[in-house]
């Protein structure tokens, strides 16, 4: 199964999860199982329809108010079950960006 070809460790949840997907510009959302998960990504099973999901970047919403989210893009589809990546910010532009304002402000 592609699922298991995951470079980051694990957690496998012993009982899934309810978890809700949502496009970036908020215009769909689709429930579903979140069957593992890791620091780099997750493995769900989607409840309907899953050709929202060629959006290729959507918001994973773990909780139900849309207060913990994470913001992944699509690596695969198997049937109803997909397998996503958790997008981050890069550290090299925080840094260059933390440099910039550096250069900015006046020496004192």
């Amino acid at each position: 199964m592609r699922g298991e070809h995951r470079k980051a460790s694990r957690v496998e949840l012993e009982h899934a999860h309810t978890v809700n997907l949502m496009g970036v510009d908020g215009t769909w959302r689709r429930s579903c199982k979140l069957l593992d998960i890791s620091d780099t990504g997750a493995k769900l099973a989607v409840e309907g329809p899953v050709n929202v999901l060629q959006a290729r970047e959507f918001f994973l919403l773990l909780s139900s108010t849309g207060l913990a989210f994470r913001r992944c893009e699509l690596v695969w589809i198997d049937g109803d079950q997909a397998g996503v990546r958790f997008v981050s910010k890069s550290p090299k532009k925080k840094a260059k960006s933390a440099n910039s304002r550096k250069a900015e402000q006046p020496a004192s």
